[in-house]
């Protein structure tokens, strides 16, 4: 989910900086902000946060009969 706002984020900021436009705050929606906003988004993604919600206990990966790797 995390990832996903921070495509939109990145997209609002593209969309900006092609307009060539700041919507009137000029230190609110600058470039740079809207950039930091998405890295900080991204970062909590890859870092496990906002993933969705775990199902039942551990992982939530269950594997019934042979596990692959194992040979």
């Amino acid at each position: 989910m995390l990832a996903i706002a921070a495509a939109i984020v990145f997209a609002f900021a593209l969309l900006l900086d092609f307009l060539n436009t700041d919507l009137g705050a000029h230190d609110l929606f600058n470039f740079n902000t809207l950039v930091l906003i998405g890295l900080l988004l991204l970062s909590l993604y890859l870092a496990g946060f906002g993933s969705g919600p775990r199902t039942g206990s551990g992982s939530g990966r269950r594997f019934y009969g042979r596990r692959p790797g194992r040979g």
